[in-house]
């Protein structure tokens, strides 16, 4: 099985609420599973990162051979094809969890798209934000 997945992360503010969403598709183009999430408090590239790391988590259950992995990071997937050093120790963190979790696999492969081309995974991402923010203000112990 081949799965495309696209990731989003978002924070509004840097750092600021972030929240991140995922859209699983199959070989044949259907969604096979939308997913979002608050975070809490990150920067947008922490936070793009942590919606990698769940969609690696996730597309596990479907037992994929590959995965191409869609993002409108040029940073993370720059960084996940070696392209670019990951200096900052924090992202190195979510970094070294990827590659950890990318072993599950055959085959990972990493799509820097357009904002333009990943707007579901967008709307998911502040989706989560948005009921993150609204759980905030109505419990703040909530993170």
């Amino acid at each position: 099985m081949k799965l495309r997945i696209f990731t989003d992360g978002a924070a509004r503010g840097n750092p600021g609420p972030a929240g991140i969403g995922i859209v699983i598709y199959n070989e044949k183009g259907e969604i096979l599973e939308q997913h979002y999430q608050y975070v809490g408090t990150a920067t947008n590239n922490i936070a793009e990162y942590e919606a990698l790391v769940a969609a690696l988590k996730l597309a596990g259950k479907y037992v994929p051979c590959s995965v191409q992995i869609h993002s409108d990071s040029e940073l993370m997937v720059r960084q996940m094809m070696g392209r670019y050093k990951v200096k900052n120790e924090v992202l190195l963190g979510y970094f070294n969890t990827a590659q950890a979790l990318r072993v599950d696999f055959i085959n990972v492969n990493f799509v820097h798209v357009p904002r333009e081309q990943n707007k579901l995974a967008d709307q998911l991402a502040n989706q989560a934000i948005n009921l993150g923010c609204v759980a905030n203000t109505d419990n703040p112990s909530v993170e």
